[in-house]
């Protein structure tokens, strides 16, 4: 029985082969009996691959699955799942992560752009899209996207100002006239109601979400700095460059003063094609 009042046929797992085992868990940092260790440790025999959504990472990492490996759990807990197991590489900025045949997503929401994940692996990017469609998923996002939205960050309530930057997501390369158009507005009145509503600028709110869709791309895909530019509606590399340096890649919820500045991703891609791999290079400080 559910703490909502429902209740939920179950099948007990015994010596059956599953193709994919995925663990859940409820709202508090979870702590595997015994028994489940068991089990879930016997399922390299009887499982393809095994996936944890959100806090049911940590009962992976009590079967000792994370050992050696890169993870992902909700940004909030991420902290603790780190301490609780070190031997594990926690990544609290991303979607989710697939580290061989261990899958692992951030937050609930995100666990279903994991299994698409999992149907993009085993059966091609169409059948994944069609699943993501039949789903009504308003944006799929890749794993290598961060937990952190600028778009979430400007916490708009007024329908205009959402509209307008639901257009300028999926049309990043559109002037920022075409994002006042979708709010039905003038430039002025809806630059005005957009600081009323976010305390921010239009014009630097698109800039962060193209310097986020930017960094996506640049970790994800093989494609030159210069066409991503143009992908995300900046001119060039070196407008391109100045957008993450001024968004300096904000501080995470884990703490600003445990974090070391990263690095510029132009710069990493740019070392990465050089072989420069061991080489960090970040953006200059702005006065």
């Amino acid at each position: 029985m559910s703490s909502s009042g429902m209740s939920a046929l179950t099948k007990g797992l015994y010596a059956d082969v599953y193709d994919t085992l995925i663990v859940g868990a409820g709202l508090e940092i979870p702590t595997a009996s015994p028994g489940l260790v068991r089990l879930l440790r016997s399922s390299d025999e009887n499982a393809r691959r095994v996936a944890a959504i959100c806090l049911g990472a940590f009962v992976l990492g009590d079967a000792g699955f994370l050992s050696g490996r890169r993870a992902t759990t909700h940004w909030r807990y991420a902290k603790a799942l780190q301490e609780r197991f070190p031997s594990c590489r926690v990544d609290m900025d991303k979607i989710f992560i697939e580290d061989g045949t261990i899958w692992t997503s951030a937050g609930m929401t995100a666990g279903i752009d994991l299994v698409i994940g999992m149907i993009e692996r085993d059966h091609g990017n169409e059948l994944a899209r069609t699943v993501a469609k039949s789903m009504v998923m308003y944006h799929r996002r890749s794993g290598g996207q961060s937990q952190h939205s600028a778009l979430l960050d400007s916490n708009a309530r007024e329908d205009r100002v959402q509209r307008a930057m639901n257009h300028a997501r999926a049309n990043l390369r559109t002037r920022l006239r075409g994002t006042a158009d979708a709010a039905s507005l003038s430039p002025r009145q809806f630059a005005r109601l957009f600081r009323d509503e976010t305390g921010t600028t239009p014009a630097k709110a698109v800039e962060m979400r193209r310097a986020e869709a930017a960094k996506s791309m640049l970790e994800q895909s093989r494609l030159p700095i210069e066409e991503i530019a143009r992908e995300v509606g900046v001119e060039n590399r070196e407008r391109m460059r100045l957008a993450f340096s001024r968004m300096h890649w904000r501080d995470t919820p884990i703490g600003p003063k445990r974090r070391r500045p990263p690095r510029d991703p132009i710069a990493r891609r740019a070392s990465q094609a050089e072989g420069w791999k061991g080489r960090s290079t970040r953006p200059a400080a702005r006065g």
